[in-house]
This record gives structure tokens, sequence and C-alpha cells, in this order.
């Protein structure tokens, strides 16, 4: 007789809570019905209270006494800072004279050589090409001082991310350590750091070449960790089968096979020292960064331009040597880059006779006696770009018919988006905004992703610069949305052409290597002084890394899902929207995360047209001497920044499943 057999009722749970998302922001609701009464009864305020402030600003001020009044007899600054501080000039002066000795037609012959022998004939020429501009501009000796200063610091920017690189790709332990350290070298603000550098070394070579290596050395130790933790697990093993040592694995095997991150590294730092170089000059860096520098305080665009292009020439040529270094990497012999069948041991014969070869153009120039730039053969370009600048502002700035005028533009997005969105983020309750951070950073991620973004956020609360926090938010995420649209439609238009993505190639290089301080006026004389300014000028320097992002993972989606797709009859919009940008997730996400770390980047800048918050604090403080507010400033700019990143970049489960 058969039985009947019953199984128990299950538990129906409603399908909206089947998702890890849904079951994540339940427990965080479930949290917050039991901690935010308990907060708003005893802080009842809307804005953070001042109660859970601290003023840093006494202990500050103590610290800052003490090195000035010890700066001149304690044995640290004598016998460890000191020495680096003589190091430093003596290093500078060197390359500086050794540029000099070799006279302009051996630095632009060794320019072209270095080119030549990497990429070919057609970077020598542009490279002899850029440096022949920057003598017909009449920059040669403060572009021989930019270069030498850059040198020593690129030099010692690898150096130090190497070492740390190393450290954080052979130790799990040592890379979570440095990770947050590496965070804040690389978002807290220039400025932030260079009144502690002032402070210590004075103004002058030295705190510019030590400010430049804060700065350039992050992206050189990441990319050192990255290639040492992406070697090839099975060539390590053979290594290892081999009997050889730690030391010898790591000298013949990962850094080999690394060759291409440290050379990408090595490229990041160029740039990202040369993008120092007009910052620097305001703690005495010198060379086109002061010429740069002077020419805005006067406002002469022109005269700034003249001085900006020569940054950008040096900039793009090192990042073409650099980058063909790079695509040359691998497992072979190296070869001639011009005929592509040249032996390495050739090619140092080569190397060597090419040298010579510039040693008798230097020589050759001492001894006709025209080692300096001739006078003669310099071009002012200045009044005619102060010209074109003078027709901008008279006709584009007000008064255009139907459209209206560029400060007619800045006033409507001041008035539409800024203030609305600053209005919004004071009118809520501090708990609120921890709320919503929290449940953005536990969506995308894990708890201590959540618990990272909220502990940076409060971290402003407690300094005690929650409102200018809150309107510096308000510019970043404006700006942010801004670039993102403009930057990931300018990415797919290059994805989608290679007409396109060589058109934009040099315009991005432009826009990416002008140091901002450059195009600062210009936007200042369209959109006017204000916030609206500061959006403007931010938007101009993230854009081109956002496309260049942008463009590269879509390129890199596979080609046989495309296929499959057009083989479906798929459109090439629906091969876009349904192919194309959800393969591309993770490249979008970094180009959101570079892009609030860019934007970020220019806060300061802003605080110099109007932009106000955090960055007129930090420039306040740098301008004034007074560490406190301008550290306290940049330090709130770094939670900020540590926030919106744990905000926009996925990490654990979701990350590796690339939901």
């Amino acid at each position: 007789m058969a039985t009947l057999t019953t199984s128990a009722p299950r538990l129906a749970v409603p399908g909206v809570l089947r998702t890890r998302a849904a079951r994540k922001l339940l427990l965080l609701a479930l949290a917050a019905a039991v901690l935010v009464p308990l907060a708003n009864a005893r802080w009842a305020s809307g804005s953070w209270p001042a109660a859970l402030t601290v003023d840093l600003t006494a202990p500050l001020t103590r610290v800052s006494d003490w090195i000035i009044d010890n700066r001149d007899s304690h044995p640290l600054f004598l016998y460890f800072f000191g020495h680096v501080s003589n190091a430093v000039v003596i290093s500078v002066r060197a390359v500086y004279l050794t540029l000099l000795g070799l006279g302009w037609a051996g630095v632009a012959a060794l320019g072209a050589l270095v080119a030549w022998r990497v990429a070919g004939v057609r970077l020598a020429a542009g490279s002899a090409a850029a440096f022949l501009a920057c003598g017909l501009l009449g920059m040669w000796v403060p572009t021989m001082q930019t270069l030498a200063l850059m040198t020593v610091a690129v030099l010692a920017s690898v150096a130090t991310g190497l070492l740390l690189g190393l450290a954080g790709g052979l130790s799990d332990r040592l890379d979570r350590a440095l990770r947050p350290v590496l965070d804040t070298m690389q978002v807290l603000p220039a400025f932030a750091y260079l009144l502690p550098v002032v402070l210590v070394f004075g103004i002058g070579v030295p705190a510019a070449v030590l400010a430049t290596v804060v700065y350039a050395a992050p992206p050189m130790a990441r990319l050192t960790s990255l290639g040492l933790r992406g070697a090839d697990k099975e060539v390590l093993e053979a290594v290892e089968s081999l009997g050889s040592t730690p030391a010898q694995r790591l000298l013949t095997a990962r850094i080999p096979l690394a060759r291409k991150e440290l050379l990408l590294g090595l490229n990041q730092a160029i740039m990202m020292a040369l993008s120092m170089a007009v910052i620097a000059s305001v703690i005495g860096g010198g060379g086109l960064g002061d010429r740069v520098y002077q020419a805005l305080a006067s406002v002469d665009v022109g005269a700034a331009l003249a001085a900006g292009i020569p940054i950008v020439l040096l900039a793009v040529v090192l990042d073409r040597v650099t980058g063909a270094a790079g695509e040359r990497t691998g497992g072979e012999p190296a070869r001639d880059a011009r005929t592509g069948g040249e032996p390495a041991r050739d090619a140092r014969t080569a190397w060597a006779s090419a040298l010579g070869s510039v040693a008798v153009v230097a020589v050759a120039g001492r001894l006709a006696g025209v080692l300096d730039w001739p006078g003669g053969w310099s071009v002012n370009i200045a009044a005619p770009v102060n010209r074109a600048v003078d027709w901008m502002t008279a006709h584009l700035y007000s008064g255009v018919p139907v459209i209206g005028g560029t400060a007619d533009w800045a006033g409507h997005f001041t008035t539409w988006v800024l203030d609305p969105v600053r209005g919004g983020l004071q009118w809520l309750p501090w708990w609120s905004l921890l709320l919503v951070v929290a449940a953005l950073a536990w969506v995308i991620g894990t708890w201590r992703t959540a618990l990272t973004a909220v502990l940076a956020l409060a971290a402003i609360g407690v300094l005690g610069l929650w409102k200018p926090s809150l309107d510096t938010l308000s510019q970043v995420l404006a700006a942010v949305a801004v670039t993102l649209v403009l930057g990931v439609a300018t990415g797919v238009a290059a994805a989608r052409s290679d007409r396109v993505e060589r058109a934009l190639r040099p315009v991005l290089d432009v826009f990416q290597t002008m140091p901002q301080f450059v195009y600062l006026i210009p936007v200042v004389a369209l959109f006017g002084v204000g916030r609206a300014p500061a959006v403007a000028a931010a938007v101009v320097y993230a854009l081109p890394a956002v496309v260049r992002i942008t463009a590269q993972g879509l390129r890199q989606v596979d080609p046989a899902a495309l296929e499959s797709a057009r083989s479906l009859g798929a459109t090439p919009w629906q091969q876009l929207r349904q192919v194309q940008l959800p393969l591309a997730r993770r490249s979008l996400l970094l180009a959101v995360n570079q892009g609030v770390v860019l934007v970020l980047a220019v806060v300061i800048i802003g605080g110099l047209v109007g932009g106000g918050a955090l960055g007129y604090d930090v420039v306040f403080g740098l301008a004034q001497g007074d560490l406190a507010t301008g550290l306290v400033a940049g330090a709130a700019i770094v939670c900020l920044g540590l926030m919106l990143d744990r905000v926009t970049q996925p990490t654990g489960r979701r990350s590796e499943k690339g939901a």
C-alpha cells in the first residue's frame, strides 16, 4: 500500500530578497532603524555635531613652530635632511651643466638618437623637432632647467617606486600596508604637502624635487607590484625547480616578466613629474613652471602658453619613447627598431657609434661657440595669443545671439546644477549621508569597503570641515557627471573608428600634459570667476583619461563575441549596448574612478578661481604658512577621495564574478 508523504512547507522568500544586494540593503536598513534614532536623540543637528569634532590647530601649530625653531640646529636636520638637500642640489646642477655643455645641437641630437634607437626615424625626427621648437619659442634655458630637475625627480621617483613595488609585490602583508599609503600619496593635493616640505627644506630645488617624488612615485610602485604579482606562475615554478634562490628567481624571472609594467610605470612617473612642473615652481622649482606661474600672475596668457608648450612637447616625446620601449619588450633578444633583425650585441655597437656622433656634435658646437640658442632664432607668440584671447572674451563672454554667451552658460550651470546639488547635500542630515555611502559601498563591495568609506566620510566631520567638504563634493559630482557623459561618448566614437582615434590622440595628449595653470586663465576669461570655471577646468583635465580608458576597454572586447552578435543580426547600436559595454564594465568603472581622482586633483586649482571650499583652504594655508589650515583641508580631500574611490570600485565577490 502506497504511503503518502508530505513535505514541510518552505517559507516563501520574496523574489526581491533573493539577490545579494537586496539582502545587504535589508541588513543595513535594520541597523539604521536601531542606530539612527539613538544618534538623532543624542545629536539632533542636521549638520555634523560640534561635539564630535576635533580641533587640530594647536598641535599642528606647535609642530610648525618646532620645525622653524630647530631647522638650523637639530641633528635630524643637520645630518639627515641637510645631506638629502645637498645631494638633490648637486644632482640637479650636474645634470643641468651637462645639458648646457652639450649645447642645443647636442641635446637635440641626443634626443633624436634615443628616439631613433627605440622607435625609428619618424619619432627621432619628432623628438628633434620638439627640442628645436623649445628653442624657437625662446625657452631653451628654462627647458634645460626643467629637464634637469625632472631627470633627478624621475630617477628618485622610479627608485622609490621600485622599492615600494618590490615590497608590495613580494609580500601580501606589505601590499595591504602600502595600499593606504600610496592612496594618500596619490590623492593628497600637491599644495597640501608643499607646506610641510617647505618647512623642512625651505624654498628651492630640494623642496620641488621631493614634492615631485611624493606625487610621481605611487604609479611606479603600483605597476611594479602588479607586474610582479602577474608573472607567469608556470615560468616561476620551472625556475624554482632548477634550485634557484628567491633572489635569483626575482632577478632572472619575475623582473624580466614584468618589464612591460615597469616601463609603463616609468612612463606614468614621467607624465606625473612633468605635470608637477608648474606647481613645483611655487616653491622655487624654477624652469618652465616658473615662467608659466609668473605669466599667469600677470594675466599674460600668451607668455604662459609659450612656456607651457615646451612642457607639452617634452611630455609627448617622452611618452612616445617610453611607450615604444614598452611595446618592444618580449622574451627574445632586443632587436633594432629600424630593421627588426639586428641582434642586441650589434645594437650595442650601434649605440656606441651613435653616442660618439652626439659627442662630435657637442664638441663641434663648443668649438664654434654656439652652445646657447641664438637669440635671433626665437619667435614671439605671446602677442597673437593674447589678441586671440581678447577676441574670445569680447565676442563669446556675453551677447551671443540665441545661445547666449559663456558667462550665461556658467551662470545657468551654477543655478541649475551646482546650487541644487550643494543645497541638497548640506540639507541632508549627517547620518543619512553616512547611510547612503554605506549602502553604495556595500552593494558593490564588501562590508570592509563600506566601513572604510563610512569612516573616511566621518573623518571629514571629525576634522570640522563638514560643510566645505560637501561644497567640494557637489563640484566633484557635477564635474564627474559632465566628464563621464562627454568622455564615454567620445571614447565610444574613438573605439569604433580608427580615423577618429588618430585624430583625437594629439588633442588628448595636449589636454593631458598641458599644466592646469595654463588653461586656467582662458577658462576664467570665458566663464568668469566662480565654481563653474572650477568645474570646467576639472572636466578638461579629467576628460582625456576617461576617453582613453573607455576606448581601450571597448577595443579589447573579445572579437568572437562581436562576431556572434553580428551573425544574429544585431545592429551596431545593439552590439554596443548589449555586448561591448557589458564586457567592458571593468574598464568603464576604472574610467569612473580615474575621473574622480583627476577631478579631485583640480580641486585646489578651483580654489584659485573662486571654487572656494576645501581648495581655497589649502591654497590659503600655503600662502599664509598656516600648516593647520592647509594640512587639515588636504586631509579632508584625501578622505573625500578615499570615500569616492570605495563607492566607485567593486571589490570582493562581485569584482571576481564581474557582476
